[in-house]
């Protein structure tokens, strides 16, 4: 990088930020280098500045910088990343630096991390199958590549275990392209971050994974940085190198938690619950980098899993995600509570592209039909719970009776299944059958007749 402007003018320190004076043209953004007087240099960014003064976050500590030794020195542009196929299989922290013990990467070019909207007009309707090996997810809310499709969980909720499962598993079905995963760990604890590390390197996952790993006890701004580092990376291997890349960012509550931080030490003027109301702006920022080209050969997809405060929906930060995001995959406690992996639950669950990513020659002709009737199948049998536990299960009708059953079969055969367990989307298919064939014909209402003749299984 070349210094365009020091400045030995630091006026105080303050927790994770530095403010200096005298500075008459710093940007937004704009990086900075502290230089020590041991000969120790970190990396900084302008949070707020004015004629007379800028607010520096630095990456990392601030101890041990003196004001009257320790120079500032405006590099004159927004934190910038060197992207590479060789990033494939490696672990890189919060700020894009390599944390394995492999040899340093050779960077080409480097990328702004902020990226660049693509254009409306360029964009291309999702329409490709991604599987995940998960039934419930192919099965019932089908992921397309080019979508962007938020998981909501909660606290003490398996959604690292998932996420973990997915990256081992996902592939774009009936296609020899090359396809990629970008993992993003926001805000991990560093369990957690044991957890994925072992979980990519023991599954051979990590081959084809470019992981970027943020930790708790890292500075807050790393946390804005991490999933735009990843995005970065996964743009340069989808538009540059022609890959379909999978994007996992967790957590996304994390990501606003920095956020509403560092909007209160620039004393902003807080919105809903402490948040900062451009927060339905930035969070477009990073959902809307996934996508297909017109005559692009690559996409990206993503997968942003959120924990919901108190398992609230109404919470600003899934509330403004399902505003942004086409469909929600809900981790149902009751599920989890009940031994049941992964807890994922049709109710309030749909992805809005299922339908231009299923069908002949996708999927199968049959998906939709029996996608639809199983997830009515199943509102029925919630239904009948609901009725069995005020009237009890005898007074039920033997319609009601079936679908009581039905009901805990499909939650043991159907959405259950072992985390290393993968599905194709024939096996969820076949599955589906084998439930649907404990109703009578005259009930499978959603399916059309010639896929009943063919699939259904007469008892």
């Amino acid at each position: 990088m070349n210094f365009k402007v020091e400045y030995n003018t630091i006026e105080s320190v303050a927790g994770p930020l530095v403010v200096v004076g005298k500075v008459g043209n710093a940007a937004y953004g704009e990086i900075v280098k502290i230089s020590l007087a041991n000969g120790e240099s970190r990396l900084g960014q302008v949070l707020d500045t004015t004629e007379k003064y800028a607010v520096v976050q630095v990456f990392g500590r601030t101890d041990g910088i003196n004001v009257n030794k320790t120079s500032v020195s405006f590099l004159g542009e927004t934190f910038r990343m060197g992207v590479s196929e060789d990033m494939l299989g490696r672990i890189f922290n919060g700020q894009g630096e390599p944390i394995d013990i492999k040899t340093k990467i050779t960077h080409g070019e480097k990328r702004d991390i902020n990226g660049e909207a693509i254009n409306p007009v360029a964009r291309r309707m999702p329409s490709d199958f991604i599987e995940t090996g998960i039934s419930t997810i192919d099965g019932l809310f089908t992921l397309v590549r080019g979508q962007k499709l938020p998981i909501f969980s909660g606290s003490g909720l398996p959604h690292n275990e998932i996420a973990a499962q997915i990256t081992r598993q996902a592939s774009v079905k009936n296609s020899s392209e090359p396809f990629a995963v970008v993992f993003a760990g926001i805000g991990l604890m560093n369990d957690d971050a044991a957890y994925f590390i072992n979980e990519f390197r023991k599954t051979g996952a990590l081959a084809r994974t470019v992981a970027f790993i943020n930790l708790a006890n890292d500075p807050s701004i790393e946390r804005i940085l991490t999933p735009r580092l990843a995005l970065t990376a996964a743009e340069y291997l989808a538009y540059e190198k022609g890959m379909h890349v999978l994007v996992i960012l967790t957590d996304m509550t994390n990501y606003c938690e920095a956020l509403r931080e560092l909007s209160s030490a620039r004393e902003e003027v807080p919105g809903r619950r402490g948040y900062p109301g451009y927060m339905y702006t930035d969070l477009a920022g990073i959902y809307e980098r996934a996508g297909v080209v017109n005559g692009g050969k690559g996409s990206i997809t993503q997968l942003d899993i959120l924990t919901m405060p108190s398992d609230d929906v109404t919470h600003p930060i899934p509330d403004l995600t399902g505003y942004i995001t086409e469909g929600q995959i809900y981790v149902s406690r009751e599920l989890k509570n009940r031994g049941i992996y992964p807890p994922i639950t049709p109710v309030g669950s749909l992805s809005r592209l299922m339908s231009n990513g299923i069908g002949k020659g996708k999927t199968r002709e049959d998906h939709k039909g029996v996608s639809d009737q199983l997830y009515g199948a199943y509102a029925k049998a919630q239904e009948a719970r609901s009725l069995s536990s005020i009237v009890g299960a005898e007074a039920l009708s033997e319609n009601d009776k079936r679908y009581l059953r039905f009901g805990d079969d499909f939650e043991k055969r159907f959405i259950q299944q072992g985390p290393y367990e993968k599905r194709s989307i024939e096996d969820t298919l076949s599955i589906g059958w084998d439930l649907l064939s404990q109703l009578p014909e005259t009930e499978l209402v959603r399916i059309k007749e010639e896929y009943i003749k063919m699939y259904y299984k007469k008892k």
